[in-house]
C-alpha cells in the first residue's frame, strides 16, 4: 500500500514555473512507477509525464515536452514535475500516481496505476 500526498499547487502568471510535488509513505517506494496527471475543469483526466523506478526512463506529453521535467528522489519517497513557460492552458488538478513495478518501464495509461493521490491545483493566469 502507498499513500500519495501532492504539493506545490497555486496560481503563476504564464511564463512562469512551478514545482509539484508528490511524497509517497509506504516500504519500497524504489520499487513504484510514478506518473502524473492532470484534469481541467469539464475534460477527462489526461497524461502529463512518468518516469520509471529508478529514474532512468521517463516520458512526456506532446503538450508539455521541453517544458515539464519528472524526477524523483528514492531516499526521499518523492517525485517532483518542474513545471516552466507555463500556459493558461495547463490549469488542472494535477494528480501523482503510483504502479508497483520490477520492469523499470514507464506507463502513460491511467488504468496502469494502483495508487492515486488527492490531487492539487495549478492556476495559470494570462
Amino acid at each position: 500500500q502507498v499513500q500519495l500526498v501532492e504539493s506545490g499547487g497555486g496560481l503563476v502568471q504564464a511564463g512562469g514555473s512551478l514545482r509539484l510535488s508528490c511524497a509517497a509513505a509506504g516500504r519500497t517506494f524504489s520499487r513504484y512507477a510514478m506518473g502524473w496527471f492532470r484534469q481541467a475543469p469539464g475534460k477527462e483526466r489526461e497524461f502529463v509525464a512518468a518516469i520509471s523506478w529508478s529514474g532512468g526512463h521517463t516520458y512526456y506529453a506532446d503538450s508539455v515536452k521541453g517544458r515539464f521535467t519528472i524526477s524523483r528522489d528514492n531516499a526521499k519517497n518523492t517525485v517532483y514535475l518542474q513545471m516552466n513557460s507555463l500556459k493558461p492552458e495547463d490549469t488542472a488538478v494535477y494528480y501523482c500516481a503510483a504502479r508497483r513495478d520490477s520492469s523499470d518501464y514507464v506507463f502513460q495509461r491511467q488504468y496502469a496505476y494502483d495508487y492515486w493521490g488527492q490531487g492539487t491545483q495549478v492556476t495559470v493566469s494570462s
